[in-house]
């Protein structure tokens, strides 16, 4: 009994402390609020089936975030993809927009034009705030290899950027 209010216990701190990142990064690869809810939540439900796997509590962010990952990848496994028709789409008018919601419109197309290797880590330590060994553990990399893509993502971010921008 007592084992089982500690496991509890541990399984509300993490949910407690990570919650916000989960949905930040959920809501990232998602960029859908109700699926990004459904995907943290079966996160969190995984991780409660899983708790005593836990070793190492200074590990449960990149555990959590790896049950994310998971979870996400699943749901296009079972997801069958509808057609729309192009003339039912509403397109916003970007000038009715703010300067602040194209500029993060950009940043978020610019990174999405990144290719993975160099998106992933990238957003891990800019949305998630992992640290270099962290993303190197996380994605079964050198840490010198993060470090070179973190590198060539801000590079390459910044051209796209760039020439988004006319300079």
């Amino acid at each position: 009994m007592k084992r089982d209010n500690k496991l509890k216990a541990l399984y509300e701190q993490l949910v407690k402390q990570y919650h916000g990142d989960l949905f930040r990064y959920g809501y990232w690869l998602t960029h859908d609020k109700q699926v990004t809810e459904d995907i943290v939540q079966e996160t969190f439900l995984r991780a409660w089936r899983a708790i005593e796997q836990l070793q190492d509590v200074k590990a449960a962010k990149a555990w959590l975030i790896t049950i994310l990952r998971r979870e996400n990848a699943r749901r296009f496994e079972r997801k069958q993809l509808s057609l729309v028709d192009i003339d039912d789409c509403h397109i916003e008018d970007e000038s009715t927009s703010t300067n602040h919601q194209i500029e993060h419109k950009e940043l978020h197309q610019a990174i999405a034009m990144l290719a993975v290797e160099y998106r992933e880590p990238l957003v891990m330590q800019s949305l998630l705030g992992f640290s270099g060994d962290e993303i190197a553990k996380e994605l079964n990399l050198n840490k010198n290899t993060v470090m070179t893509r973190l590198f060539r993502a801000k590079k390459q971010l910044a051209n796209l950027l760039t020439q988004s921008n006319g300079y």
